[in-house]
């Protein structure tokens, strides 16, 4: 199997803190300057469906889908070093707010309507 393939989350930010180790970037990944990284990485993406309508936004192709996959390829790392930073462990909490969620919007409530922030 090739490498990619079986990547796992934990392989990803070992990678990702041997890149940021070898090039002496320990200093500057502070939680404060990787959360206003993944912000501004955040813009990015926005950026890429700024103007395009709901089907556009379903059926991206070629340049526009390459784009897209690298800024949520970015969005991804830098969220992966914030919380490598802050010890959080994403699959655990992605599992219990998923589960908070389940408890909150119960599927019998919502009968196909969005819930309100």
């Amino acid at each position: 199997m090739h490498e990619i393939e079986s990547a796992t989350i934990e392989m990803i930010r070992d990678r990702l803190r041997a890149f940021v180790s070898e090039r002496g970037w320990q200093r500057f990944q502070t939680p404060k300057n990787l959360v206003m990284a993944l912000s501004v990485e955040c813009g990015e993406l926005v950026e890429q469906f700024q103007w395009l309508d709901q089907e556009e936004s379903r059926s991206l192709a070629g340049e526009k889908r390459a784009a897209v996959e690298a800024e949520m390829a970015d969005v991804f790392i830098y969220l992966l070093r914030l919380a490598d930073e802050l010890d959080v462990d994403l699959t655990r909490a992605a599992w219990a707010k998923m589960a908070r969620n389940e408890a909150k919007y119960a599927k019998e409530s919502c009968g196909g309507k969005a819930p309100k922030a």
